[in-house]
């Protein structure tokens, strides 16, 4: 029985040593061509190629047919390089010397004989054309001779695809109109797709030979000088490379950028929060940069209180009261003499406390009776309130007259500013004195929908009813306005919008459009998609995100959501005023919307879908480069955000 037991392992011993033989012999015989091959190609179409594997792909084959007449550094075709789901090769094969010079002499004596025909018929203005031909040629054959040039043959070929007819189509109209604008002429490679996408793939096999010549400078420009490094010489280390190893360097005030805003798009727990944290950290302590955050979870109070800033906590039992009628003198560059005066802007700020008071008016269920009317009404009550006490253009029209003296010069106080109870007692004798019946309606519905904000008769929002009990602090490090225990619906929302055009008012306004005297400010917004709900502040927000730059003032705004900045188009503005974009780890649901608007490669796309917590793609202009952010020890006792590690950290401070 011992030896029938052992025969049988030894017949599975051998039976297995079999099996591997042969699964060894079958790996073998796959080439790397042949495992990562798709399940087909069809090249039955004459202008497509169907690509087909798990989900069928379309492509389709280009080749540049024209170029202009001078080709200028750098990179003539960054736009192909760019364009999206796209691969180009170029095929360079350098013409020997001998017949370079063949060439060229036989073409400068075609010009000369073409020179001579039109010189026989009068026609100057192709004498001329043909002259500066022959004179370049000329120049260009010197050149060769003397080994200070070379000319080279080469040939483009671009596959685009796409996942369906459709987008194939829309992305060959789009590719050759972006191609056009640099005198760029592509083709469709009609009828010759499968030798177009054979010399496309990686096997150096250029089956096309539709070639153009270049010389040595023109040559230079087809090269793709894009780089994943990203970042400044200067500014504060946010993270690394992770593509290269090497820290990037950020500084959000750089010279190069077009403006100073950022976004920052990710899903829940993916790092938003601990990235802003720490850029405001290492900003404000290595470049004395001021930050003011708009904090709608509550998670700034700490950052706040190590960086020995401001917190304001802004709630229903909390005795802070933001005043939305607050004005402040702006200093602004007179366009002829290049001088800085100050102005009182009376008629702007009108209009930013007419949108806040329509929100207002509006309410969470964003009623639709607050129509051109009662906008009217509420713009006139407004304005009347700051004609009331005296306020004009004139700056000092906020002072009261006084003929005190102190040391020499004369006193001067502040004007109480209007409040939304005492617009709302304006709108109540309006109300009583209007004779015109298609307004009855709409002072109805005022007195009855805004007496929740008004103190005198215990609104439960009348948190914005009254004078202002503080001030913001010229040159404070941080400073946070936490309205994370307001109702999340509609009062958190609405705070949002209120505080932004105070935060203009008190915080943007204040800094001089003169650069070499304007600090360096930054104003965050988190859980920015809360506003898009209402159309008056996305207006406001949009208006702020284009003048911030003018002011000195970087906008960050942070979002979970995309796709609600994608569905609504008056909320894109932000984007397109960013210059800076950084992508965590998105949801599924959310990458698609990524890849259309900003034009993110397939491989782009998937690494948002799979990175982890702190690693993301990080765009400054033109330049990508894949983001690991990982804050210091000491960093993580006040960016962190999660809840069980801090409960964490608590436990090892109490312990040790």
């Amino acid at each position: 029985m011992f030896k029938s037991k052992q025969k049988g392992q030894e017949l599975q011993e051998q039976r297995k040593i079999v099996e591997d033989e042969k699964y060894s012999n079958i790996l073998r015989k796959k080439t790397i061509k042949e495992l990562i091959a798709p399940s087909g190609i069809d090249c039955s179409n004459i202008d497509r190629i169907e690509i087909i594997s798990n989900v069928k792909r379309y492509a389709r084959s280009f080749f540049v047919s024209a170029l202009p007449r001078m080709a200028t550094f750098p990179e003539l075709f960054r736009d192909m390089y760019l364009f999206g789901d796209i691969n180009t090769s170029i095929y360079i094969e350098p013409i020997p010397e001998a017949k370079s010079q063949n060439e060229l002499n036989r073409t400068i004596n075609e010009l000369e004989s073409e020179r001579i025909v039109a010189a026989d018929k009068g026609n100057i203005n192709r004498e001329s054309a043909v002259t500066q031909k022959r004179f370049e040629a000329e120049q260009l054959r010197d050149e060769i001779a003397a080994g200070f040039n070379k000319l080279y043959e080469a040939s483009i070929v671009s596959t685009i695809f796409a996942y369906n007819l459709d987008d194939l189509e829309r992305y060959t109209k789009l590719l050759t109109t972006e191609m056009s604008k640099s005198l760029v002429e592509i083709k469709s490679a009609w009828g010759i797709q499968e030798e177009a996408f054979k010399s496309n793939v990686p096997l150096m096999n250029n089956q096309l030979k539709k070639t153009h010549t270049f010389d040595r400078r023109s040559m230079g420009t087809v090269f793709p000088f894009t780089t994943s490094e990203v970042g400044h010489l200067t500014g504060v280390p946010l993270g690394f490379n992770k593509q290269t190893g090497v820290p990037i360097l950020f500084d959000n005030f750089h010279p190069s950028l077009t403006n100073y805003n950022m976004v920052i798009f990710a899903k829940s727990g993916a790092g938003k929060s601990v990235t802003m944290k720490t850029l405001i950290s290492r900003s404000s302590v290595l470049m004395g940069i001021e930050s003011l955050a708009l904090d709608a979870e509550g998670e700034y109070t700490i950052v706040a209180e190590s960086l020995g800033g401001i917190n304001v906590v802004l709630s229903p039992n909390s005795k802070t009261v933001i005043n939305v009628f607050d004005l402040e003198v702006e200093k602004v560059k007179d366009e002829i003499t290049g001088r800085e005066r100050e102005i009182l802007n009376v008629e702007n700020k009108v209009e930013d406390v007419t949108q806040a008071l329509i929100t207002m008016a509006k309410g969470s269920t964003r009623s639709q009776d607050v129509n051109e009317l009662t906008k009217q009404i509420i713009a006139e009550a407004v304005a009347e309130e700051y004609a009331g006490i005296g306020i004009t253009s004139d700056p000092e029209s906020l002072f009261e007259r006084s003929d005190r003296a102190v040391r020499n010069q004369l006193y001067k106080k502040r004007k109480d500013m209007p409040t939304i109870g005492s617009w709302y007692k304006r709108i109540e004798r309006k109300a009583k004195e209007n004779t015109n019946p298609d307004y009855q309606f709409h002072y109805s519905y005022l007195l009855k929908v805004m007496k929740q904000y008004i103190r005198e008769y215990n609104g439960q929002m009348a948190y914005f009813d009254g004078q202002s009990t503080f001030e913001l602090l010229e040159g404070a490090p941080f400073i946070n306005l936490d309205i994370s225990q307001l109702e999340e619906r509609f009062a958190r929302p609405l705070a949002q919008q209120i505080l932004l055009s105070w935060i203009w008012e008190k915080y943007v306004k204040k800094n001089s459009e003169d650069r070499t005297k304007a600090a360096k400010k930054r104003v965050i917004v988190d859980e920015a998609w809360m506003l898009l709900p209402y159309p008056e502040a996305v207006d406001f927000l949009n208006t702020m995100a284009r003048r911030a730059r003018k002011r000195n003032v970087s906008l960050a705004i942070i979002s979970q959501r995309f796709q609600d900045f994608y569905e609504k188009p008056e909320a894109q503005a932000v984007l397109t005023s960013s210059d800076t974009k950084l992508f965590l780890a998105q949801d599924k649901s959310e990458i698609a919307y990524l890849k259309e608007v900003f034009k993110l490669s397939e491989g782009e796309a998937n690494f948002l879908v799979t990175c982890l917590k702190g690693e993301g793609l990080f765009k400054v202009g033109q330049d990508t480069a894949i983001l690991q952010i990982t804050p210091s020890k000491k960093e993580f006792e006040f960016v962190e955000t999660n809840l069980n590690k801090l409960a964490k950290m608590n436990k090892i401070r109490e312990t040790s």
